[in-house]
């Protein structure tokens, strides 16, 4: 939800879901509910998240923009 007045806040979100329609949902028919929710799952688990890389993460996977992150904040 955005803060009053600052529409921007929720824009990381609307990207997100319209790149998960875009590349899964749209381009699937499910036959039951429980098939919707582990490919969904899968495509951001095994796609999202490891594969797509973000320009707001600097070109880097979440995956390996975590990795990096907890690399750095260890030591």
């Amino acid at each position: 939800m955005s803060r009053r007045g600052n529409p921007y806040d929720n824009a990381t979100m609307e990207s997100f879901i319209k790149t998960l329609k875009v590349e899964e949902v749209y381009l699937n028919e499910y036959a039951i509910e429980a098939e919707a929710r582990e490919n969904i799952g899968a495509f951001i688990e095994t796609i999202y998240n490891i594969k797509r890389l973000h320009s707001s993460l600097g070109y880097r996977s979440p995956d390996e923009f975590e990795a990096l992150y907890h690399l750095r904040n260890v030591a």
